[in-house]
């Protein structure tokens, strides 16, 4: 499926507000910015601290609303005038979360103009279920409420399938800045005073990662100064990311499964890893065996060799633990092939039959447990990440995610750790 293509110059519904700067206006405008940071920083330190430290750039001769590539905030002055003072404020609120997001720095080989729709919408979102500043509606803003409490990633998703039902020109006409790509002409490190001085930025590659290093330092800085139940869900994943020193992934799996297990042994079941020894050994009672569910995501980006990968690490599962039982099944946006596993029948998982190939759907998996009456002690997922609409049901049970890839999305729910290890390139 292709994508609605819209021109960059036919979604601009501000393109008129682009022109020579007034420097009385301007004068005024700055005074209206200076003003809007000082309320943020009394009524949302968070955002208010990282709207500061972001320099006022005039861009009215190339930016028809509001933009900011990370250390500057550009603007066109005529827009700004166009707002409310707590509107301003919400705009800078905006701004900020796209940088805490790395919104640039996720999207990958997604279409660029979806992207940035879908990052309007989750930042707008947070901002009004947050209270910060006013939401705007001196002119368009895009909100849906549908959208609540979903990343940019699972947004994306729904818009994409609808992309060719959708005016996608419609969409970008709301939106309140205009998203830096990589694009331009110069660095845009004017002060705003002098008519015609600045440009459209530029940046590097390597200046891109050095002001995201900068706005990681900035985001655990201002965060010191709130009160981090005010924030919004994907700030304070970002922020235990950031503070929480990733465990091993091998460690993680293991800590859970064994968490889902008493250490009492028995004479009553011995062991048949010691009949090819001259002992007995206890065995694990079966009550206390390991007793999991594990979903293996075989959706279109799984690859192969990551199939195989998952495959191997539940043998070592098996090889682990003296008892087990572990359900097994693949899943897209559907479930395939259950397969139960135990320590009495010792199968070979690796001449398991991997099944499927479509879409992400983590909904599945819930649906297939339930439907199944299984309610296992621990539900592992090795997946590449990023779903197709919910991460699935938060409730049901016990979860744990091994993440396979370059990302590092943060489920919502759960545990999880990023499959790989220092000395190991996976």
């Amino acid at each position: 499926m292709s994508t609605a293509t819209v021109n960059k110059n036919d979604a601009k519904k501000f393109a008129s507000l682009i022109g020579p700067t007034d420097p009385k206006l301007d004068r005024e405008v700055r005074e209206l910015l200076v003003t809007a940071r000082v309320g943020m920083l009394l009524r949302a330190s968070f955002f208010g601290n990282l709207a500061t430290r972001l320099k006022l750039v005039n861009a009215d001769n190339w930016c028809s609303t509001a933009a900011t590539d990370g250390r500057h905030f550009y603007y066109n002055s005529r827009f700004i005038k166009m707002l409310k003072p707590k509107e301003i404020e919400f705009l800078f609120g905006h701004e900020v979360l796209h940088c805490v997001y790395d919104h640039f720095g996720r999207r990958g080989d997604r279409d660029h103009q979806l992207w940035n729709i879908a990052n309007d919408f989750c930042v707008n979102a947070d901002l009004k279920k947050h209270r910060v500043g006013e939401f705007i509606t001196s002119v368009p803003c895009l909100y849906d409420t549908k959208y609540e409490n979903l990343s940019s990633e699972e947004v994306y998703e729904i818009l994409y399938e609808k992309a060719e039902k959708i005016d996608v020109g419609k969409l970008l006409d709301q939106m309140i800045d205009e998203h830096l790509d990589g694009e331009g002409e110069g660095s845009g490190d004017g002060d705003g005073n002098d008519e015609g001085q600045g440009k459209r930025p530029k940046l590097s590659a390597e200046e891109r990662a050095k002001i995201k290093d900068e706005i990681k330092e900035a985001v655990l800085s201002a965060a010191q100064t709130c009160d981090a139940g005010n924030l919004p869900a994907g700030v304070k994943r970002l922020l235990q990311e950031l503070t929480e020193p990733q465990m091993d992934w091998r460690e993680l799996l293991r800590m859970q499964l064994e968490s889902t297990i008493k250490s009492d042994y028995s004479w009553m079941r011995t062991s048949r890893k010691g009949w090819d020894l001259d002992a007995i050994m206890p065995g694990m009672r079966t009550t206390d065996a390991i007793d999991i569910a594990v979903a293996i995501d075989t959706s279109g980006s799984i690859s192969t060799a990551q199939c195989k990968d998952f495959l191997s690490e539940i043998q070592g599962i098996m090889e682990a633990f003296d008892s087990y039982r572990i359900h097994v099944f693949t899943f897209d946006t559907e479930t395939y092939n259950p397969q139960q596993y135990d320590s009495d029948n010792l199968e070979d998982i690796t001449e398991y039959d991997i099944q499927g190939g479509g879409g992400t759907d983590f909904g599945a998996i819930f649906k297939y447990l339930k439907s199944a009456e299984i309610e296992p002690k621990k539900l592992v997922v090795f997946t590449d990440g990023y779903p197709f609409g919910s991460w699935g049901d938060a409730n049901y049970c016990d979860t744990c995610w091994i993440i396979h890839g370059d990302q590092n999305p943060s489920p919502p729910f759960g545990t999880w750790a990023v499959y790989g290890s220092p000395d190991r390139d996976d």
